[in-house]
């Protein structure tokens, strides 16, 4: 529940911040949900939906600004060669958080 309620407070900010007037909200929702439902039994496949969520400008990175939630939260540690963006490699460690 209580990932529950801290993604729709995540899609809320998103929705009232300037800077995403171009992003397409139903992916940041999509993503904020599936974020909410990883578990320690997640699979690559479900990392690898909510990579494609998140890469909203499609350059197969996601950069600090388009990263939500426990991703966000833990950027700087799934950043493992840290050039400050996440490859798809790198976000599957979100997998090894969740344990």
């Amino acid at each position: 529940m209580k990932k529950i309620l801290l993604s729709l407070a995540v899609v809320i900010t998103m929705f009232s911040c300037n800077s995403v007037k171009n992003v397409n909200t139903s992916n940041i929702s999509d993503a904020a949900t599936l974020l909410s439902s990883l578990s320690s039994n997640s699979t690559v496949q479900q990392i690898t939906s909510l990579f494609s969520l998140l890469d909203t400008n499609k350059d197969e990175a996601i950069s600090s600004k388009e990263a939500i939630g426990s991703v966000a939260d833990n950027f700087n540690i799934l950043d493992t060669d840290s050039n400050s963006s996440l490859n798809l490699t790198e976000l599957t460690g979100l997998l090894g958080l969740l344990k």
